[in-house]
């Protein structure tokens, strides 16, 4: 059964709505294709991040996030994502390498706590192509979410522009990530490659490989269900800030990303175990005001959620990791 449906973006609109406002409700993800992303570019981004992380420890080392903010290279076993959900597990099997949104977001916003989401991103001097590329592809991608949050508002009933306003100066972060091929290496009782948590933002856009050991959604019945490559599909994962946008209408679904299974087949007994994978998850403007949207809340009800703008919703998510003593999980797959 197709728990996480594909959504070509090609179809008519009010379809391609339909699809999205189910999808959005029954599991919380899905899937598209036809959505025009530049294939050179996407490829030359893929090729980016598999270079990066072929590179010496000393020189990825060198551009480790620094203390105090939120880009650059994260080592491995440095994360523990299921800590966002106050689960207590061994550090995620994965390295990371994030990149913010670009400089000069933050001239006109009067709040301190907005300067850890704009930090500047290190970049490897080992690599000089790599800003240029991932940079590009960090606007091709934010261009794809303003396509979708437009036809997510339509998927709402709401006018196509709603979203327009509060997401021009969008905080999102784009993030690569690699899991290694363990091989016979040891892994601990209840270690992931990424535990079991939420995205915090309004969406994430996955690209994923058909490697061994991948994503999984977990439905309302707690089951744990596969999300397959689709080739030149994206996910699409509704996050903590769009649930709490359409007052619970929509679902931020906790995911994870498993290990290979310990015997693959024999077919697969020669296949490379490692994954990757490049995520960009999408924030609203610091200031945009996340309340319930018309529609989403019965004639006569009380919204379940207070107003809260975005910035301050990622903060609260981010302190609450911290005080679980994991680092940065806003999302990572």
């Amino acid at each position: 059964m197709e728990v996480v449906p594909t959504i070509d973006l090609r179809d008519a609109g009010d379809t391609v709505a339909a699809a999205i406002d189910a999808a959005c409700r029954e599991v919380g993800f899905f899937q598209i294709v036809g959505h025009d992303v530049d294939e050179a570019l996407e490829s030359r981004a893929w090729a980016t991040a598999t270079e990066f992380f072929r590179l010496p420890e000393k020189a990825k080392s060198a551009v480790t996030i620094p203390d105090g903010d939120a880009y650059g290279y994260g080592p491995f076993r440095a994360e523990r994502l299921a800590a966002s959900r106050g689960v207590v597990t061994p550090p995620d099997l994965k390295e990371t390498f994030s990149i913010g949104p670009p400089p000069g977001r933050t001239d006109d916003i009067d709040d301190t706590a907005a300067s850890f989401v704009f930090s500047q991103t290190p970049w490897p001097i080992d690599m000089p192509t790599m800003q240029p590329t991932m940079s590009a592809y960090y606007d091709e991608l934010a261009a794809l979410v303003e396509r979708l949050m437009s036809l997510m508002a339509v998927a709402l009933g709401l006018a196509p522009d709603v979203f327009d306003g509060d997401i021009d100066r969008h905080t999102s972060a784009l993030r690569l990530l690699h899991y290694p091929d363990l091989g016979a290496g040891v892994v601990e009782p209840g270690q992931l490659r990424a535990g079991a948590h939420s995205d915090y933002g309004t969406l994430t856009l996955l690209r994923q490989d058909d490697a061994p050991g991948g994503l999984q959604v977990r439905d309302v019945r707690g089951a744990w269900h596969d999300v397959p490559a689709v080739h030149g599909a994206y996910v699409v994962n509704v996050g903590d800030a769009l649930e709490r946008w359409t007052n619970d209408r929509w679902r931020s679904t906790v995911h994870r990303v498993v290990l290979p299974p310990a015997d693959l087949g024999r077919a697969d007994l020669d296949r490379d175990r490692a994954r990757q994978s490049i995520a960009f998850f999408h924030n609203a403007n610091w200031d945009a005001v996340i309340e319930c949207l018309p529609g989403c809340v019965e004639p006569g009800a009380t919204p379940k959620y207070p107003p809260v703008t975005a910035g301050r919703h990622l903060m609260d998510k981010f302190r609450s990791t911290q005080e679980t003593g994991a680092n940065d999980s806003r999302g990572v797959r």
